[in-house]
């Protein structure tokens, strides 16, 4: 584990190094990381995912990211790398103008609805190349 409890694992792209992150990350966040993965599986059919700095990745084009996901000690943040795009948009703000974060703490609920929309409206707009 990396400092804040996020896991490390080798860059690699496809759903075999997705899944070693979401095996290796800790304690409540394994199973809100499995939803929220089995969720974009389920929202963008065909989703192409990647582990690159630690951290899963997932797009539509190669190489051109709209989504990732990163534990911390206290919360797991879904980054949306368009997010300022998305309507409304998730309600962290970020350095970089076009990013926005959602967060998701151990007792929050998992509102589904709300990320699926997010999801879906993500992987229309033009992906963050990395």
């Amino acid at each position: 584990m990396l400092s804040g409890g996020n896991p490390q694992i080798p860059k690699g792209y496809g759903d075999a190094p997705v899944q070693a992150y979401l095996d290796a990350v800790p304690g409540w966040k394994r199973e809100i990381a499995r939803r929220l993965d089995a969720l974009v599986e389920r929202t963008v059919p065909g989703v192409g995912k990647a582990v690159k700095w630690n951290t899963p990745l997932y797009g539509v084009e190669e190489d051109h990211w709209f989504l990732a996901m990163h534990c911390f000690d206290r919360y797991l943040k879904v980054t949306f790398f368009r997010g300022a795009a998305l309507d409304p948009p998730p309600a962290h703000a970020s350095k970089m103008a076009d990013v926005r974060y959602h967060h998701i703490h151990e007792h929050d609920p998992f509102d589904e609805a709300r990320l699926a929309d997010w999801i879906a409206q993500a992987s229309r707009l033009p992906g963050e190349r990395m």
